[in-house]
């Protein structure tokens, strides 16, 4: 038995039976809650450190959860430490960054930019949390123009296995830095980090959503659309059931959609010649397509902001033609026995360059994911689903994974693997084995030392 007493920090420090604990463990994943034998509630990089010391020293596994979609691993016997009081902000214009916090929202970050006509490499959600979103890769609504989030990290601010507060960049520890950009925090309990901003203060964007029995005829030409674009359009397409509940626009309420999601950096005349055939298919239940700021990006997604119990899979696809087309909608489509969100991501452009980190998949064309909220009685039925579809789509399947979007739970060992180039998968095993060899850092995206077969 541990004795906690001796985990001296300024945040809160939880345990089981404690009357904040199950709030302080809740996040946006809501199946299957956590139940670590300590939460450290950290305020500060200090605490972060002092909790990792205390863990190291015991042999106990250490998870993080932020306020954003993170899901941490289930480290029963071990320490869960949530971020969600760092929420430090600063903007420098003269070099064009940011420096944020580990508990930090995209939102925030955001409107700090905004103010001086730059923007992040954010997510389609403004509540998704920053870093850990950017450690995973980071695949936002700049992304063709710009590529991963990860691309665009100066440095990073790091509490390693021996109880180190480091701040790592591309010139103080190459190897590293390259590790933690894209590998998640196998590495360290990330406490800030410092990310490039970018010269854009609007885009043409917004979202057509259309009817089930257009569905078909959306995809096949979105497909098409994709093909011949400038890296200044990003886009992506979900298929969409919603619930006939008044809190939603009355054109959506108890339909099923193909919600079509735009984001052109560029000049704004050029975004609306290029949406042309997309408004061709046919009418549209609703039409936000505008120049808007980029203050206002989470309006093309309009992701849900309320936590939920969900299951989540994916597959990097090198193809997505008029037969894959066919395949999902016969299995997810509105016509099927069984539905969950579908959301087809264009990659490609800038996605594609090869970058001083570890993102892997660069080759993929598409990104195809799927979603399905749960309870206890239907997660079965739910996983089985999505398994068929993954494997009815391998013919078109790079075989990699996204890892930003492996979530719900511990993810397969063999989805993390496949998030990764080979070569760069082993890097990253014989690397954790330098900095991290007892596999402290166990996390819903775990990647073993060498060594470690668990």
């Amino acid at each position: 038995m541990n004795d906690f007493s001796a985990l001296t920090t300024s945040g809160s420090v939880l345990l089981p039976a404690d009357e904040h604990y199950a709030a302080e463990t809740s996040g946006f994943q809501t199946f299957r809650g956590r139940r670590p034998d300590v939460v450290v509630a950290a305020t500060g990089a200090e605490d972060v450190r002092a909790a990792v010391e205390f863990a190291a020293g015991r042999g106990l596994a250490v998870a993080v959860q932020s306020q954003g979609h993170g899901v941490p691993s289930e480290v029963a016997g071990g320490v869960l430490i949530t971020t969600g009081r760092m929420d430090g902000v600063r903007i420098d214009a003269d070099r064009r960054t940011a420096w944020f916090e580990a508990g930090v929202q995209w939102g925030a970050v955001v409107q700090a930019a905004a103010e001086l006509g730059l923007a992040p490499l954010s997510g389609s959600a403004p509540h998704v949390g920053a870093v850990s979103y950017t450690l995973g890769g980071g695949l936002g609504h700049l992304a063709r123009r710009y590529g991963y989030a990860a691309d665009h990290v100066r440095a990073v601010e790091v509490v390693t296995a021996d109880g180190q507060l480091r701040r790592v960049t591309a010139e103080s520890d190459p190897e590293l830095f390259w590790a933690l950009c894209g590998a998640g925090g196998n590495f360290g309990v990330v406490t800030a980090m410092e990310v490039d901003l970018v010269p854009v203060a609007q885009l043409f964007g917004g979202a057509l959503y259309f009817d089930a029995h257009q569905v078909e005829d959306v995809l096949a030409t979105w497909q098409r659309w994709t093909r011949d674009l400038p890296d200044e359009m990003t886009s992506s397409v979900a298929l969409v059931s919603f619930p006939d509940l008044p809190a939603l626009p009355e054109p959506l309420r108890g339909r099923h959609v193909a919600h079509v999601r735009i984001a052109h950096a560029g000049d704004p005349e050029v975004g609306e010649r290029l949406v042309e055939p997309l408004r061709a298919v046919g009418p549209r239940l609703i039409d936000s397509l505008r120049v808007l700021p980029y203050r206002e990006v989470g309006t093309i997604c309009n992701d849900p902001v309320q936590p939920i119990p969900y299951v989540t899979t994916n597959a990097m696809l090198r193809d997505f033609d008029d037969a894959a087309i066919k395949t999902v909608l016969d299995l997810v489509g509105p016509d099927a026995p069984q539905r969950c969100v579908v959301e087809v991501r264009h990659l490609g452009g800038a996605l594609s360059r090869p970058a001083a980190n570890c993102v892997g998949n660069r080759d993929a064309a598409h990104v195809l994911g799927l979603n399905s909220k749960v309870d206890e009685s239907t997660v079965g039925a739910a996983e089985r689903l999505q398994g068929h579809v993954m494997g009815e789509l391998n013919a078109w399947s790079t075989g990699g994974r996204c890892l930003n979007f492996l979530a719900g739970g511990s993810a397969n060992p063999e989805d993390v693997r496949a998030a990764y180039d080979a070569p760069d998968y082993e890097r990253l095993r014989a690397l954790k084995s330098t900095y991290d060899p007892t596999n402290t850092f166990r996390l819903n995206h775990n990647i073993p030392p060498v060594g470690d077969y668990s």
